[in-house]
């Protein structure tokens, strides 16, 4: 396993790195600059003016000198440094990745924990009106705009009914501390995550219910019915858990989606993640910001589906792995 863990780590760094200068191609390949955006919110489009930016920020370089210092910069861990913020992007960065995170993660928990207990019922109950009633629900989420979800529950349970924050991390001048600050982030957080995950848990929901039912009508499940086994332990033992495989495949694919893909959602609540900061970074073509929040959310995918590989064992022993 740890040979295993080690050859992934290393191709996992060389993937990095060429998404790195595929992003950095890109971006540069857009039209205007930071110079141009910063001397027009100036109000002086001098070409002097513009010359003597793009020699402060080193965009005066030929791009293949501005590639290898950008990639010698982040072999060293050093993002770079932010145009428009002033600050180093790594602490821009650092400042916002654990909110991004708390969201994922929460939106991650919520979407596979109910998608697998919604799909394992229905399955139990096929042709039923409970299977049809979770079937229908999850078809209505998956179909569902994310920013429509995200706005009907802040009309709802925000400015209707008056349960739930609608916006914001948390309470602003409430200055709370210790738990009472926790449960204020919590209060923030549960809009936000159950928006981002209901999306996910409707495709859960559907994976599961169709590999259950299709490990349902192997052999082995007929011969542990012969045997007189319970209809709950061969769920729960024999189908469940063999089902379980492309689920954990498309749930560690998408824990590293949940990350990059929670700039809607961090816009329409207020969230300070670094989805928004990379949004905040593209309109102000903070080339170095974007490029690094691009490096570390591809980072994040990449160990994503190295976790995913190894639960892999943890869930099916027989799997045998490979570097």
């Amino acid at each position: 396993m740890l040979r295993f863990i080690s050859g992934r780590l290393l191709k996992a760094a060389v993937i990095l790195i060429c998404i790195t200068v595929l992003n950095f191609f890109l971006i540069h390949a857009a039209p205007g600059d930071p110079a141009s955006v910063m001397a027009g919110e100036a109000g002086d489009a001098d070409p002097a003016f513009l010359q003597q930016l793009r020699e402060r920020f080193g965009l005066d370089q030929p791009l293949y000198v501005q590639l290898w210092i950008y990639v010698s910069s982040v072999l060293r861990l050093d993002l770079g440094y932010s145009y428009r913020q002033q600050l180093p992007v790594l602490q821009l960065i650092s400042e916002r990745l654990p909110a991004t995170l708390l969201l994922s993660l929460s939106a991650f928990v919520i979407s596979l924990g109910l998608g697998v207990a919604a799909g394992a019922f229905a399955s139990a109950r096929q042709g039923k009106w409970a299977d049809t009633i979770i079937s229908l629900v999850a078809l209505i989420f998956y179909a569902t705009p994310l920013f429509w979800l995200a706005l009907m529950g802040v009309l709802l349970f925000s400015v209707e009914l008056g349960w739930l924050p609608g916006f914001g991390y948390e309470t602003v001048g409430a200055n709370y501390t210790g738990v009472a600050r926790m449960l204020d982030i919590l209060r923030h957080l549960i809009l936000p995550a159950m928006t981002l995950g209901l999306f996910f848990m409707a495709v859960y929901a559907r994976m599961t219910r169709a590999s259950m039912l299709e490990v349902g009508r192997l052999d082995f499940v007929k011969t542990a019915k012969a045997k007189g086994l319970r209809p709950g332990i061969i769920q729960r033992r024999h189908v469940l858990r063999n089902a379980l495989l492309p689920v954990v495949t498309l749930a560690g694919l998408q824990a590293g989606q949940l990350v990059g893909g929670a700039v809607l959602i961090e816009t329409v609540f207020a969230w300070p993640g670094i989805g928004r900061l990379m949004f905040d970074a593209l309109s102000q073509r903070d080339y170095n910001l974007l490029l690094g929040v691009f490096v570390v959310s591809a980072a994040m995918v990449l160990l994503f589906n190295l976790i995913t590989d190894v639960l892999y064992r943890l869930v099916d022993p027989r799997i045998k792995v490979a570097s």
